[in-house]
């Protein structure tokens, strides 16, 4: 893992807007579409759903890998999840001394939301 930092921006209410918009809606842009595959993609492991359902569902609102890393495999193996999650634009993380904290990317959610939305039939 990089030593380096990653600033973490806070958004407020109101300001997270999706990146695409819902399936249902009109037909995804390349570019778009390429950027939920790789979302949705990442997701598509066991190991990293779990890791990713954990930060998503921790109290805190993010979670050190200390608190996270008990999903059946080695510290080796959940850090290059946990890589793959950040690649993919889904966690953030930040470095405090000897342990990383990750938290869901705010839009996240909602951009994976807004994108499976079904207002019903037309």
């Amino acid at each position: 893992m990089s030593n380096s930092l990653v600033e973490l921006s806070v958004v407020q209410p109101g300001q997270v807007t999706p990146c695409c918009p819902p399936i249902t809606s009109a037909e995804l842009s390349q570019a778009d579409a390429e950027k939920m595959a790789a979302m949705f993609k990442a997701l598509a492991d066991p190991v990293r759903l779990r890791l990713f359902s954990k930060v998503a569902s921790h109290p805190a609102g993010e979670a050190c890998v200390c608190d996270i890393a008990d999903v059946g495999v080695s510290q080796p193996t959940v850090s290059h999840h946990l890589k793959k999650l950040r690649e993919a634009g889904l966690l953030a993380s930040e470095r405090r001394g000897t342990w990383v904290y990750y938290r869901v990317e705010p839009s996240v959610i909602a951009a994976m939301a807004a994108l499976l939305d079904n207002p019903g039939p037309r």
